[in-house]
């Protein structure tokens, strides 16, 4: 049965998301007014009755002096990926984006293939028997992920794996993820290892205290991420970004976007923000400062948002990204070893995947980017 597709307005858009148990953050329609300086368009794909199946939120950006496009779904679209018939989803969708004017389409199956339980991981590189997670036997294995990108790259689709897993995409390819579903509190919390549950036992007795922040408060929020920026070596993303992203977001659902600080003694220590989306919540932004390290905000902050996304009936707390990498002396490795305390999974989605309509733009584009 062929599937119709066509632009379809943010309510449309928005009523679809809201029937699913979730989507990425990153694919419902407030996200277009997050990413500004990108054009944005909500696609919908319908059965032959009329009903919304699917729906993609594309990024559209423009090559500077022509009017062609970069057409980019972060983390989606959303749909039926292990579809026997996988083209009559993307057949449409490409023909709909080259008549838009895109010279190469991106996207980001949210296909996960491998999960790891973090008691593996611990013991290789404890053991020092495996170097990545690729090493590593994992807990879970889908087939059906591993047939979706042979089935990608037959039909043209292509993933270019120089850079390694990780963050050579976009978007990490490699989560670290929280189950809270089929749990207690209780049960999460003894998932800590010994480390987590004592630093946040010694932030209760120093006083820390986890307070939820308003839009007023972002600045505070900043002001400790541009210290974090230094600390780590990144170049920070400006407090308007932060400011665009709540109005946008919690236009769109109050609950949308959240903000904690971990307070000490009247003074912000650290500061994070969480987005939620269904039975999906992320650790989106964290931000630390330099001093009183000793009184552990930091898991102060992630137990508090832990215990708030299991109050609102989500299924997993998502830490996000980490490197494949599990040598000690990777610039990436520090990420990992603080999310493994949470006694939770790191999984392995297959990627993003590029398809070049002008072969030769791409090409010039893939060159740029490489330059920058």
């Amino acid at each position: 049965m062929s599937l119709s597709l066509r632009p379809i307005s943010p309510e449309e858009h928005l009523a679809f998301i809201k029937g699913l148990p979730s989507a990425s953050h990153m694919q419902v329609p407030a996200w277009g007014g997050v990413k500004a300086e990108w054009g944005s368009e909500s696609l919908g794909w319908f059965d032959a009755a009329g009903n919304i199946v699917g729906s993609a939120l594309v990024l559209y950006r423009q090559v500077p002096k022509v009017k062609k496009y970069l057409a980019y779904m972060p983390e989606g679209p959303v749909i039926d990926w292990y579809d026997e018939n996988l083209q009559r989803w993307l057949d449409p969708m490409l023909a709909h984006l080259k008549r838009k004017g895109a010279f190469a389409v991106k996207m980001g199956p949210p296909a996960v293939i491998r999960r790891w339980d973090s008691a593996t991981i611990k013991k290789a590189i404890a053991d020092d028997t495996a170097k990545a997670l690729a090493d590593v036997q994992p807990a879970f294995f889908d087939p059906r992920a591993e047939g979706l990108a042979r089935r990608l790259r037959a039909s043209g689709w292509q993933q270019d794996n120089s850079g390694g897993a990780g963050f050579g995409d976009v978007q990490p390819r490699y989560v670290f993820q929280v189950p809270l579903a089929g749990r207690s509190l209780d049960d999460i919390l003894k998932g800590f290892n010994q480390l987590w549950r004592r630093n946040i036992k010694k932030a209760e007795k120093a006083g820390v205290e986890v307070v939820q922040g308003g839009y007023d408060q972002l600045p505070i929020f900043h002001e400790i991420y541009k210290v974090t920026a230094e600390r780590d070596h990144f170049i920070p993303r400006p407090l308007s970004y932060f400011q665009r992203m709540w109005q946008a977001l919690n236009a769109e659902d109050p609950n949308r976007m959240r903000l904690y600080l971990a307070v000490h003694e009247g003074e912000a220590l650290s500061a994070t923000t969480m987005l939620t989306v269904g039975q999906h919540v992320w650790y989106s932004y964290g931000a630390s400062a330099n001093h009183k390290r000793h009184v552990q905000p930091n898991n102060a902050i992630q137990w508090r948002m832990m215990q708030d996304a299991y109050a609102m009936g989500a299924s997993v707390y998502d830490l996000r990204g980490i490197g494949g990498s599990l040598d000690k002396d990777d610039h990436l490795f520090g990420l990992i070893q603080f999310k493994l305390g949470t006694g939770g999974q790191a999984a392995e989605y297959i990627g993003e995947w590029d398809f070049p309509i002008n072969k030769l733009m791409y090409k010039a584009f893939d060159l740029y980017m490489s330059r920058r």
